[in-house]
């Protein structure tokens, strides 16, 4: 059965190619897409040039017309058509300044749109679809063989070579010349000429043509050195375009639409016209084929064979048409896309200098929009009708080498009015003749004022990276024409480019005015930390005298009670507290296993008593050198210090004496609530990192540097033990790490040789000392209490008169009698598990314990008396 089929194929075959004719008209009628697709994929070859031949350039009659040609100062596809003195066009990879905005005046897709929100966006939806050619359009219904000088046979083979370089060539002059070759054996004109349809950016339709007079024997170069542009609907190539009909004139003379001047001028007899649209598969027009004078005699005319063997040929012509404008609007567009990108890697390149980005700006768009001046107006964010800055920029300064650009200068009174005119409506500006523009008040009452200074105008808003501020304006004025040297109007092409150039501009001018802000931010930080750090460390003076005193005789720890459990300051002035002190340091031997000098110790000392606020009741330097003082007690009387490092020694005693530096009397939820700028800072213990931040500032500064003495890992380690310590002061932190260390010493598993359990046993200690008022003999206890009472009934009333709130009973000065109460749950809560657990760790640290226990009893006593209304509380 196979080989059967097989026979039949092949007389099938060969009864097909002893038909030829009938085999390419059942192609023409009923061949498919695909199975053009699928003949155009097997014969895909590489591109060849065509050859041309080395034929001086002629000079043919049409191309010296004077009234029909002139300068393309736009043309279709290639962008510039070629001449003698024309410079073919830069590559796809020239840097900006050689691309001219010109080059992509024609319709594209827009390169910013508005999203649906209104914003201005380069991502646009999908709205292009699919190509389809339809199978049996291509080639149309009249293209039917027969007729002509050649025989089917002929045809169709010609037909077929035309159809295997339309699938692999690109090149519409080089196609459609060849094209016009075929056609000549068929139809025996004179010459023929293909006209484009062209649109500027403003959707204006012209003619230009691409290949002129092209006869037996032209060259693909003399047929195309030249560039013809006709006005659309004029003359019969316009008409032919405008109507998409075609027009077959036995004698051009006796029709109105024929121009014959320029027979007149050349000498050249146009009689026979055959002129025909060339279409898309929308069937748009997208060119115009012109044939003239039929050979064969002085009156010989196109025949209807003619029309349908030139309109055959042509369907081929609008295929490559068709595949060449879709790659070479990519190409443009890809080029395109190139612009902006090196202008954003030209804006980005500077991030710095404010001055040097508006010059880099201004220069990149004089150059490629060809504009006589460009203005950049840089918004001023404190008034609504001002600008802060503004730079000005000549075309003719873009030769000029200078050093540093013009940014403040004189610029017309009527520059200022259009940019404050489009900062205010947040909207782009086109005039084409400021002179003749009526639209606003300053042009009619002065309407000479300008008229030799500024024509037309182009000016468009800088927005933030938000899209809804302007933070400047670019103004242009002037668009020179290349060819005239004129001033001519800004087109729609221009103001897409100028709305995408000045995105980029918006966030260099934003990204380097944040850059310049924090660059004076950081300066005015060094200046006032230099400011602080002198108001913040002690007087010289002071130093000296304590320095002095030390050196004579500083009291002993227990002389000063330094070493018990039950001690209280409140009989101790401030420069004992500072003797005691320095007595610590010296006991637990830091100063001689840190070589401190005794200035610097001095100093760093009152400095840490200076930076606590004397106007805040209980968080103040008496606080911090309480808690020392219970770190000390706890080391030396609870017999610690033998079980911790030197480092972690003097870490400790540094962080109980910093952990509520700068204390303002009020706690994190306060600092959060109040939006305080603090606590724009950290997302955590607010309070608590501030008071490290303090203390590090102050060990930094000069006079201070209490541990210049420890190499660089020893110094790293001890701020970073200082750190956590401080930070663990915060009872949120507390909470959260407490039940693992009492599991830890429940079950016996804590192991001193663990870096992770010491470093939570520090944390806790830290928390002991912070608290341990609670442990102190009762008529201190109270004493103390009334301190904290007052510092929290202080911040409740700002609560109440800044915040709006109504505070929690513990900050409620209404709600003093629960106090008592309130002490009771605290010592439940917090501190009695904590003194338990050190307890059991070390006998030595029972005292804690002890008085916690005692002092919960007084407490309770109070809060039953409370109940029955005999104390109204304790302040």
């Amino acid at each position: 059965m196979e080989d059967y089929c097989c026979a039949e194929r092949e007389k099938l075959e060969a009864w097909l190619d002893d038909h030829l004719e009938f085999t390419h008209s059942y192609f023409i009628r009923k061949a498919s897409r695909e199975m053009v697709n699928g003949w155009f994929a097997e014969r895909i070859h590489s591109n060849q040039p065509f050859a041309s031949k080395d034929n001086p350039l002629q000079q043919r009659a049409h191309q010296s017309s004077t009234d029909l040609t002139s300068p393309a100062t736009l043309c279709f596809l290639n962008n510039r058509c070629p001449s003698p003195a024309t410079v073919p066009s830069p590559a796809p990879g020239t840097p900006t300044c050689k691309i001219l905005a010109s080059e992509f005046d024609r319709p594209l897709r827009p390169i910013v749109v508005k999203d649906s929100e209104g914003s201005l966006t380069f991502l646009s939806e999908a709205d292009r679809q699919s190509v389809i050619v339809q199978g049996g359009s291509v080639m149309g219904e009249g293209c039917v063989t027969g007729g002509g000088s050649g025989s089917g046979i002929d045809r169709c083979a010609r037909l077929l070579e035309l159809v295997k370089d339309v699938s692999s060539h690109l090149d519409v002059t080089a196609l459609c010349h060849k094209i016009f070759l075929h056609i000549n054996e068929l139809m025996t004109a004179d010459r023929y000429s293909l006209f484009l349809v062209g649109e500027d950016s403003s959707n204006r339709k012209f003619l230009v043509s691409r290949l002129f007079d092209v006869a037996e024997g032209s060259t693909l170069e003399e047929s195309s050195s030249s560039c013809i542009r006709l006005e659309w609907n004029k003359g019969i190539v316009g008409h032919v375009a405008a109507t998409g009909q075609l027009l077959n004139i036995k004698n051009a003379y006796e029709d109105p639409r024929f121009n014959a001047e320029v027979d007149l001028i050349t000498g050249y007899k146009t009689q026979s016209i055959l002129c025909l649209p060339i279409k898309n598969h929308r069937d748009e027009v997208v060119g115009v084929a012109q044939a003239i004078n039929k050979k064969g005699g002085e009156d010989s005319a196109f025949s209807e064979q003619d029309e349908r063997d030139f309109s055959a040929y042509l369907a081929f012509s609008g295929i490559v048409l068709h595949n060449a404008q879709l790659y070479e609007t990519s190409q443009l567009e890809n080029r395109r896309n190139q612009v902006l990108l090196d202008l954003a890697s030209l804006i980005f390149e500077e991030q710095q200098c404010l001055e040097v980005l508006l010059r880099k700006i201004a220069g990149t768009i004089l150059s490629f929009m060809q504009a006589q001046a460009c203005t950049v107006f840089i918004a001023d964010d404190d008034s609504m009708n001002s600008f802060s800055s503004v730079f000005y920029m000549k075309y003719e300064e873009l030769r000029e080498v200078l050093d540093a650009p013009k940014r403040d200068c004189d610029v017309n009174q009527i520059n200022y009015m259009y940019a404050q005119y489009v900062k205010n409506t947040m909207q782009s500006l086109n005039i084409s003749d400021v002179t003749k523009d009526q639209r606003f008040p300053w042009t009619r009452e002065n309407p000479d004022h300008t008229s030799n200074q500024i024509k037309s105008l182009l000016c468009t808003p800088i927005r933030n990276d938000k899209k809804d501020k302007v933070i400047g304006v670019c103004q242009l004025v002037n668009k020179m024409d290349e060819a005239s040297s004129s001033v001519k109007a800004f087109n729609r092409n221009d103001e897409q480019f100028l709305e995408a150039f000045t995105i980029f501009c918006g966030l260099g001018i934003q990204n380097t005015q944040m850059y310049e802000t924090v660059e004076r931010a950081m300066a005015k930080q060094e200046v006032t930390l230099e400011v602080l750090s002198y108001h913040a460390s002690a007087a010289e003076e002071e130093s000296q005298e304590l320095q002095v005193t030390v050196v004579s005789t500083v009291p002993s720890a227990q002389s000063l009670r330094l070493m018990d459990f039950s001690f209280s300051d409140f009989d101790l002035s401030d420069i004992e507290t500072t003797q005691a002190t320095i007595r610590m340091f010296v006991d637990l031997n830091l100063v001689q296993n840190f070589q401190m000098k005794y200035t610097s110790l001095c100093q760093w000392v009152l400095s840490v008593k200076k930076n606590y606020r004397k106007n805040v009741a209980y968080h103040n330097w008496r606080h911090a050198f309480n808690t020392a003082q219970s770190m000390f007690t706890l080391l030396k009387s609870g017999h610690l210090q033998n079980n911790l490092s030197d480092l972690e020694v003097l870490a400790l005693m540094i962080a109980t004496l910093s952990h509520d530096l700068d204390h303002r009397g009020v706690n994190n939820s306060y600092i959060q609530r109040s939006d305080h700028p603090l606590a724009q800072l950290y997302c955590h213990s607010t309070m608590e990192h501030h008071h490290f931040d303090q203390c590090l500032m102050i060990l930094n500064s000069s006079g201070n540097q209490i541990l210049s003495g420890l190499s660089l890992n020893e110094y790293k380690t001890t701020l970073k033990m200082i750190e956590r310590a401080i930070l663990a002061t915060d009872l949120a932190l507390y909470m959260k790490r407490r039940g693992e260390f009492f599991e830890l010493t429940k079950n016996s598993q804590f192991v001193w040789e663990d870096e992770q359990h010491k470093d939570l046993l520090r944390s806790m200690l830290m928390t002991a000392c912070d608290i341990s008022a609670i442990t102190k003999p009762w008529p201190v206890q109270k004493r103390i209490a009334e301190l904290v009472a007052t510092e929290f009934f202080e911040q409740g009333d700002k609560e109440r008169q800044e915040l709006n709130i109504e505070p929690s009973d513990l900050m409620n000065r209404e709600k003093k009698d629960k106090i008592p109460s309130m002490q009771v749950s605290f010592i439940d809560a917090i501190c009695t598990q904590l003194y338990e657990t050190l307890a059991g760790m070390s006998e030595f640290c029972s005292p804690l314990l002890e008085g916690c226990q005692k002092n919960r009893q007084h407490w309770k006593r109070l809060a039953e008396e409370s109940e029955k209304g005999l104390v109204a509380g304790l302040v």
